[in-house]
């Protein structure tokens, strides 16, 4: 079954969102959760995406990301109208959502995609969120709007001081846990230093803190062992026992060179992409 674009808009220079055919996934999909996709056949690279929403009316799915790899701009590529052969979930452990008090809602960059279904649902549970924004410029800030409508303060930064307040998240979020009353609890989602510095910044308040790793995943069913990380001194893979886990807990040092390990084979797979190669070889001499 081919899942058709339904819309598409683009949010920042290399971040782009759409909205797609799949009914199943729009029916059962909870905060937390993601999708594998494939753009064009069984033999198209699989890569987990974070549903960003979903409507279960009109059976359809929201989908984030930013172009990065060769897959990503593949999509990026595509237009209303076009298909996605496979778009396959939920899958991943959904959100723990319940009634907490006072929830402060950290994002970076792409990661306010993965934030803002949570921080919708931990509002619709009763809770008083408290959202702080950040990226490193004013064109890299996204889905402001949509924080705004569900947050009951929201705070804005950014790196160079082009938007909002100059300054990195961890600012904000410290001033934050120093109220008194201090947050019942947290969710940071974005990259990897900037959650394990938010991590830092709630433990030293007695804060619980969640994260989501998505951005590790590579086959999302478990069996690849990619996104193998050491949560609490043991071995865990995100994409079947989270993605989201107790940032207190998790080594966010291993993760960072895990990542890395990556870097340079997805840059190569972009550059390629990018560069015309005719497919009957007229271009080679």
């Amino acid at each position: 079954m081919a899942h058709k674009i339904i819309s598409k808009q683009q949010l920042s220079n290399d971040v782009f969102t759409a909205e797609i055919e799949a009914p199943l996934v729009a029916a059962a999909r909870q905060p937390g959760q993601f999708v594998i996709i494939s753009i064009s056949n069984e033999y198209s690279e699989r890569i987990p995406l974070t549903i960003a929403g979903a409507n279960p009316k009109k059976g359809t799915i929201q989908l984030i990301w930013q172009r990065v790899g060769k897959t990503t701009a593949e999509l990026s590529d595509l237009n209303v109208g076009d298909t996605i052969a496979n778009v396959a979930g939920p899958l991943g452990k959904a959100t723990h959502l319940k009634k907490f008090g006072t929830v402060v809602c950290v994002g970076g960059g792409i990661g306010n995609a993965p934030l803002l279904p949570i921080a919708t649902a931990l509002k619709e549970q009763g809770n008083t969120i408290i959202s702080i924004l950040g990226a490193r410029n004013k064109e890299l800030i996204i889905l402001e709007k949509e924080f705004a409508a569900i947050s009951d303060e929201l705070i804005v930064t950014t790196d160079d001081g082009s938007y909002g307040r100059k300054a990195l998240v961890t600012e904000p979020l410290k001033e934050v846990c120093q109220r008194n009353p201090k947050p019942d609890q947290a969710y940071a989602i974005g990259p990897a230093i900037m959650m394990k510095f938010c991590c830092e910044v709630t433990k030293q308040f007695a804060v619980p803190t969640e994260v989501s790793l998505n951005t590790i995943m590579i086959d999302g069913t478990g069996m690849c062992g990619g996104c193998r990380i050491e949560y609490d001194g043991k071995p865990k893979f995100v994409c079947v026992d989270g993605p989201e886990f107790d940032g207190h807990k998790v080594n966010f040092d291993l993760m960072m060179k895990r990542l890395g390990a990556y870097k340079n084979s997805e840059q190569k797979e972009h550059e390629k992409y990018k560069t015309h190669h005719c497919k009957i070889g007229l271009d080679k001499k």
